[in-house]
């Protein structure tokens, strides 16, 4: 019952500019651990795709979205049972207008 884990570019480039971010004020070996936590916990949606809880705003709920909590960052995604795909959308600082951000995908 896996679940295929996909990434859009929007996703891989927020994730880029996460661990950059790291990288330039605490040091590559900290962004590395940084991308390792994302890329971990991100495959683990592909056994447990319900991880994730449904997002307080109700205008992401109705588009489908859930969120995946994770210290400061906010992974959004989508399950397709059809397609048996977890599609991850988004990762940001939960302390960012995140709502603005996913409402511009």
């Amino acid at each position: 019952m896996k679940y295929s884990v996909l990434r859009t570019d929007t996703a891989d480039s927020m994730i880029r500019n996460i661990v950059l971010y790291i990288a330039d004020k605490f040091g590559n070996s900290i962004a590395l651990q940084k991308l390792d936590e994302l890329e971990n916990a991100i495959l683990t949606l592909g056994d447990n795709p319900e991880a994730g809880a449904e997002p307080r705003y109700t205008v992401l709920r109705r588009q489908g979205y859930r969120v995946l909590i994770l210290k400061k960052d906010l992974v959004f995604y989508k399950i397709s049972e059809e397609k048996r795909t977890v599609t991850i959308y988004a990762v940001v600082d939960q302390r960012q207008d995140y709502l603005s951000i996913i409402r511009g995908l």
